[in-house]
């Protein structure tokens, strides 16, 4: 099959909503938890990568730091609250490692907010947007790509809520673990296309 090179918001908003199915797990600090968590992705080929970080809106005010990292596998997607764990060094050796392939949409920004906490050597990091372009799509945001590659709409619903509050809402963290989970899973419906070679990753 092919693929659109664009789609309208018109014809999203008829498609079916899909959110990750899987177990969601928010860790806060160390401990036995977060151990088991990098044991989980550490065994890994690859995995789905985003960040989140509390909207400012007004004029001239610093950009907040980073406060929420998704790292998913495509049964359970965890969500690091940065302010209260930071980049330890055993997440940070995840983000660096060369055979673990981490798939983001505009990925840089993202790293370098992370860097920030922790200054890591990302490797082996594939932005969605660059690689859709080898099947001829021009869309870029996650919500566009979704419907094209996967005929489904995500919900950007909590896009701008409020990231560092002490408590996360379910429908936060659903939306926080299906933006991280849903690039894992439009990656491997390109790869799986053959349309295109395999690229390199982005860095």
């Amino acid at each position: 099959m092919r693929f659109k090179e664009s789609i309208t918001p018109e014809e999203i908003e008829g498609l079916e909503l899909i959110s990750f199915p899987g177990e969601i797990q928010i860790i806060t600090q160390e401990g036995p938890q977060f151990d088991a968590a990098v044991r989980d992705l550490a065994s890994q080929r690859m995995i789905g990568f985003d960040t989140e970080t509390k909207p400012v809106f007004q004029p001239h005010t610093p950009r907040s730091a980073t406060a929420l990292l998704q790292l998913s596998s495509e049964e359970t997607s965890y969500l690091f609250r940065l302010h209260s764990l930071g980049v330890p060094k055993p997440l940070a050796d995840i983000l660096a490692s060369k055979t673990i392939t981490k798939v983001g949409a505009a990925v840089a920004d993202d790293v370098r907010g992370l860097q920030h906490y922790n200054p890591f050597t990302a490797a082996r990091f594939m932005d969605l947007q660059r690689f859709a372009e080898l099947y001829g799509i021009k869309d870029k945001s996650v919500k566009k790509l979704a419907a094209i590659i996967l005929g489904r709409r995500v919900s950007k619903a909590q896009q701008c809520s409020n990231w560092e509050a002490s408590t996360l809402s379910y429908q936060q963290q659903l939306y926080a673990a299906t933006d991280a989970w849903i690039c894992l899973v439009m990656y491997k419906t390109l790869l799986g296309s053959s349309l295109a070679p395999p690229p390199e990753e982005s860095f």
